[in-house]
């Protein structure tokens, strides 16, 4: 068997969850919301599945969806995409991933991965016949400057493979920090993969920019969007991609010989989603903010030192000011004796892992939030 998957061994996710569902826990650990996401994009996608087509759809997509994409995107960063040669619709967004990366990556080329990151990336990479380079990332600002870059960026540098906002410190990276990215990716005629799932994902009216916006970037970008991230539905696996037409192109056939196409219906719902009005945005996001609001005070009212959020569905807590040097016991001791799963954030590195912060996912109703609250208790009696 390939020992890049066969080595693998259980992921901290599955082991959280296994003990969650062992114990009893309030699951804070996996990243989905447990709300059912928009009725009207529901009821769009159930309309379609009744009364639309339900063959196979394009390779490249929908052109109602890739074009509603255009618009989208047109609206609201600014950016100009042709629908017909620069913009392809995924089985979601980690399978826009993997076929990015397969796509471009030939044997020897090393990719750029700044950790902590989503677990997919590097198993990707390696199956792909990358080399990676990291970028290790550290608390309590988890940014990266020029001399870190440098370290990782090098001749035989082929991709950077970047997340903004980052899953799982919450983090989203300034405009200063983007052009210093941009700048090196020029320098070394680099290609960038960016995961920009969590783009509508971002709290406190603090603006987005995503990479390919910046200059030098707009041909050497493959931009990454996801409507499940978008509408709270995480299991319709839709996802985006955008990119000039030279390089997608050679994205098109990765995708054509690993899914080929998406559930029409779903593609029906979303472009139907994407046009939604501005207050749908703003409403989704002014709720989870609000969560993250109340979820971040109950705990600071109980003392647990929690860390900044500033996008995506979750918030870390550093429990190295409690104290405490190993993120895997102490979420494990979490859940067998608060009955509440979390993650701990050295699983999304590869080496030189961060054990002193643990993620929660607060994506979750008003009363799921407080009972965790209530089961956590005094963070002073966990030290």
């Amino acid at each position: 068997m390939n020992p890049i998957f066969a080595e693998t061994g259980t992921s901290v996710f599955e082991t959280m969850s296994r003990l969650s569902v062992q114990h009893g826990a309030i699951n804070l650990g996996q990243g989905f919301p447990d709300d059912p996401g928009p009725r009207d994009v529901r009821e769009a996608a159930a309309t379609a599945v009744l009364d639309g087509w339900n063959q196979y759809p394009p390779m490249l997509g929908l052109p109602q969806l890739r074009q509603a994409i255009a618009a989208h995107y047109q609206r609201f960063q600014a950016i100009d995409f042709d629908p017909l040669s620069e913009i392809m619709v995924t089985s979601g967004a980690t399978e826009a991933l993997a076929g990015a990366l397969m796509a471009l990556i030939e044997p020897g080329d090393e990719v750029v991965l700044f950790q902590p990151m989503y677990d997919a990336y590097l198993p990707l990479v390696r199956r792909a016949g990358g080399v990676p380079r990291f970028v290790t990332l550290r608390p309590p600002h988890w940014r990266f400057d020029e001399d870190m870059l440098a370290r990782a960026f090098g001749p035989r540098t082929k991709l950077v493979l970047f997340n903004n906002p980052l899953n799982p410190t919450g983090t989203v990276f300034s405009g200063e920090d983007l052009a210093l990215l941009a700048r090196v990716c020029v320098a070394h005629d680099v290609i960038a993969i960016c995961d920009d799932v969590w783009e509508h994902v971002v709290f406190d009216d603090n603006p987005y920019t995503p990479l390919i916006a910046c200059p030098g970037m707009r041909d050497r970008t493959v931009k990454i969007g996801s409507a499940g991230k978008i509408f709270s539905l995480t299991g319709w696996k839709v996802g985006f991609v955008m990119a000039q037409p030279s390089l997608l192109r050679v994205l098109a056939r990765a995708h054509q010989f690993i899914t080929f196409t998406t559930p029409p219906n779903l593609q029906t719902a979303v472009a139907y989603g994407l046009g939604k009005d501005e207050s749908y945005f703003r409403t989704m996001r002014t709720g989870l903010q609000r969560s993250r609001d109340r979820f971040a005070a109950g705990l600071t009212a109980r003392g647990w030192p929690v860390a900044p959020s500033q996008g995506t569905y979750f918030l870390t807590v550093d429990i190295g000011r409690m104290g405490l040097v190993d993120d895997i016991a102490f979420c494990e001791t979490l859940v067998r004796e608060r009955r509440v799963a979390a993650i701990p954030v050295s699983a999304f590195y590869a080496e030189d892992a961060i054990r002193t912060a643990v993620r929660f996912c607060f994506a979750k109703s008003d009363e799921t939030l407080d009972a965790a609250l209530d089961r956590l208790g005094q963070a002073g009696s966990l030290a």
